[in-house]
């Protein structure tokens, strides 16, 4: 049987870079929606609120697509699902690039988020064909590329969509998208030979179902009325599914997500702490785009352009990826639980900042920078956390289970930041009043609060429980000693 080593050597060098180009792919056409939100908002002729689901369904498939493909592409179909997921970027881009109108830019989207689910696979397939040396550098340069890929899509797509149109952006995803398509077709390994993984079917539409209608009721719930009798029906059915999804995950023997892995304190501080975090970034991330396009006449706001908008996200991108270089040396010289809760508390401090000064536009550039540093220290420290934690065997489901929390969160987000500004948009006006702007952010500042006293409490939790474990077994020693 043929190897990896066999394969000519262009092959084999050109596999790092593909595997990057399609991460970068990736994370430029799932945030892609994020500096667009407005101007579909006027060119379909919806509100705010509805528009915002171009970026929140692409996210809202992430989260169920990921866990899904990571379970088909853990065996000798990983070539054949990264290729196909490439494919269904595609033509999510080519849909959503059609004017064809709302309603299938959104289809359109909710097809590109199955892009999401790439990068896990792409980390997986570093990690199983390169030698250790060069896999773990591979691996650490594919996780920084989802970050880098936010700041590079959105000044660049900024930049084509406000020059030829929204569809010309979507263009340009179609294009890119069809250029990491060949490109991986090219230099993919097999994994032929590799054990089949079922897929759990039923779990992944348990869980699609239960995280829709739960973003449908954050939504819509200003519009339906928040005492409305659909709208409480829906969030009963939604948290009667995501309980079925539950019970199920913990019974059946080849789960979506492996739930047991939660009994582990280390681990559920991270998940915890990532869906927390999750929801905080993209509120902010939502609010900055929206708030920074607002037309000057409407009190606040400074009516810039795409491509700025897109720019004055930059400096988020930039701090994480120099944060993530940071964070292996301020681990070494403290501890791992510790950055977690810094990473969480200078995260805060930009949504305060973002909160209460926002009157210049350097001052969203510096609340994005602060953003940025806090993220990365957060999400930078939280593979080596849970691979510390868990045996070799449960690391890619650990890791897997803690990207699909963060992509639960920004979808999360997402929605989140849509509702409040709804609440504060009174009626017959198109615009939120900038009081709407301070209460999201201080919505934002109680969720960090939260993943801070987690990211504390549950690691002491764990030190206790050692420590109760300990003196068990000295006690247990002791009798045995007397005995004899």
């Amino acid at each position: 049987m043929e190897t990896w080593t066999d394969q000519p050597q262009w092959r084999q060098r050109a596999l790092v870079p593909v595997l990057v180009f399609l991460g970068m792919v990736v994370a430029v056409i799932s945030s892609l929606g994020a500096p667009l939100v407005p101007t579909i908002a006027a060119m379909d002729h919806v509100s705010l609120s509805d528009a915002q689901w171009s970026l929140t369904i692409t996210l809202l498939v992430g989260a169920v697509a990921t866990p899904a493909m990571g379970r088909l592409g853990d065996g000798p179909r990983r070539r054949a699902v990264i290729l196909g997921g490439a494919v269904v970027v595609l033509l999510g881009s080519v849909l959503a690039a059609l004017p064809l109108g709302f309603g299938w830019l959104v289809a359109g989207r909710a097809l590109q988020g199955v892009g999401l689910g790439l990068t896990p696979l792409a980390i997986a397939t570093a990690r199983d064909t390169l030698p250790a040396g060069r896999s773990h550098s591979a691996v650490a340069l594919l996780s920084i590329t989802t970050v880098a890929g936010i700041g590079l899509g959105y000044p660049l797509t900024g930049l084509i969509s406000q020059s030829f149109g929204v569809h010309a952006g979507f263009w340009f995803a179609a294009l890119i998208a069809a250029l990491a398509l060949g490109a991986a077709a090219t230099v993919l390994p097999s994994t032929a030979g590799r054990a089949p993984s079922p897929l759990d079917v039923l779990g992944a539409v348990l869980l699609g179902a239960a995280l829709a209608g739960m973003l449908l009721v954050l939504s819509e719930g200003e519009v339906w009325g928040w005492a409305s009798p659909r709208l409480l029906a829906l969030a009963a059915a939604s948290v009667a599914l995501l309980g079925w999804w539950t019970f199920h995950e913990l019974r059946t023997a080849h789960p979506l997500v492996d739930l047991r892995l939660l009994r582990n304190p280390v681990v559920l501080t991270a998940d915890v702490a990532g869906l927390v975090a999750g929801v905080a970034i993209y509120l902010l991330i939502s609010l900055v785009t929206r708030f920074v396009q607002t037309p000057v006449t409407a009190g606040y706001g400074f009516g810039t352009s795409i491509v700025v908008t897109g720019l004055i996200l930059l400096p988020f991108s930039i701090t994480s990826v120099a944060a993530s270089k940071v964070v292996p040396v301020l681990a070494r010289r403290t501890s791992s639980a510790l950055v977690l809760p810094i990473g969480c508390v200078v995260s805060l401090l930009a949504l305060l900042t973002f909160a209460f000064a926002r009157d210049g536009l350097w001052e969203l550039l510096l609340a994005m920078g602060i953003a940025g540093l806090g993220v990365g220290c957060t999400f930078a420290v939280m593979p080596g956390l849970i691979v510390g934690a868990v045996p070799a065997g449960e690391t890619g489901s650990a890791i897997g289970f803690n990207q699909v929390l963060r992509y639960v969160g920004y979808s999360t987000g997402s929605a989140l930041s849509a509702a409040v500004l709804q609440a504060h948009t009174s009626p017959g006006r198109l615009l939120p009043s900038g009081a709407g702007y301070t209460a999201a952010a201080l919505l934002g500042c109680a969720v960090w609060v939260a993943a801070t006293v987690v990211t504390i409490v549950l690691p002491r939790r764990r030190t206790a429980v050692r420590s109760e474990r300990d003196e068990e077994s000295v006690v247990q020693q002791r009798a045995v000693g007397a005995t004899r």
